[in-house]
């Protein structure tokens, strides 16, 4: 097992050469489906290849990858729009490096920034971003995720949990982008199966029904195992290709980061990472007409 986890490290290397800087966004129907977690892993496989990883935590639930990495969270970055703390108040460090930026109120609060909170904003994130080699975005669930739905050509990452009610619900949040936000294609990440035939008769089934219905293009990129270790890992805030290198889980997140290398980048070399992302922003959010309409 020692070589092959060597051997993914090296193949991960050799494809993260070869990248220009990106921007994923992870995105699952409600809490408890495996988002986050695969999120933790992933900028952990990513970090552990050299790489500097940050990752926007949109969301508000305790289950959030603050929480998950136990990170004391006492500011975010609507305090920075609001110019009550820095960038560096705000910014958190997880494991190997990774940098995570709490944004979920800010993000709820585009629709009540003024002019110069969302130049504040756009500057925050276009700096929060600078060299950074991938930014992994963990979408607010339900629905609800404003970086999901302006996350236009970039690679967008549906955790797709094998349970009737978590293809049920996936298979819903799938529809709701391709209808109301324009969604294309989906890259999908099986959850908590017994074994990769499984979770290919659950992704071809998706597949087709998706295809036929929605006229929407799904491409696999792996699947994550039920494995005691992750929820180990878990309990102990810590990412399992980190608490437990050799878990059956460990070898499927290397698996899937290396699946996610492979998907074309949308960003240009030379620009900024959030570039485009950022540009969908400026459209969405307006100035405020009612002040009392800010979350507190």
């Amino acid at each position: 097992m020692q070589f092959d986890i060597q051997d993914q490290a090296a193949g991960l290397r050799r494809l993260l050469s070869r990248s220009t800087s990106r921007v994923v966004t992870v995105v699952g129907a409600r809490d408890g489906l495996g988002s986050t977690s695969i999120v933790v892993n992933l900028a952990a496989v990513l970090a552990g290849a050299g790489k500097d990883v940050l990752v926007l935590d949109e969301n508000l639930s305790h289950d959030n990858v603050a929480n998950t990495l136990a990170l004391k969270s006492r500011y975010d970055l609507l305090n920075v729009v609001r110019g009550d703390k820095t960038l560096q108040d705000v910014m958190l460090r997880g494991t190997q490096g990774v940098r995570v930026l709490p944004v979920a109120r800010a993000m709820q609060s585009l629709p009540t920034l003024d002019v110069a909170q969302r130049e504040c904003l756009l500057e925050s994130l276009s700096a929060a971003s600078k060299d950074m080699d991938v930014v992994l975005v963990d979408a607010a669930r339900d629905g609800h995720s404003v970086c999901a739905s302006l996350s236009g050509d970039e690679p967008l990452l549906l955790v797709l949990n094998a349970t009737a009610s978590g293809i049920t619900e996936s298979y819903a949040l799938l529809k709701q982008m391709a209808m109301h936000n324009g969604r294309q294609a989906f890259d999908i990440v099986v959850n908590k199966v017994g074994s990769e035939r499984e979770a290919l008769a659950i992704f071809d089934n998706m597949s087709l029904v998706a295809r036929v219905h929605l006229q929407v293009r799904l491409e696999y990129l792996g699947y994550i195992p039920v494995d005691e270790k992750l929820k180990r890992a878990t309990q102990l805030c810590r990412p399992v290709i980190e608490a437990f290198p050799a878990a059956p889980s460990s070898y499927a997140m290397r698996e899937v980061a290396q699946g996610l290398m492979r998907v074309p980048s949308a960003v240009e070399e030379g620009h900024d990472v959030l570039g485009s992302v950022m540009q969908r922003v400026m459209r969405q959010a307006r100035p405020a007409n009612n002040r009392a309409a800010t979350i507190p």
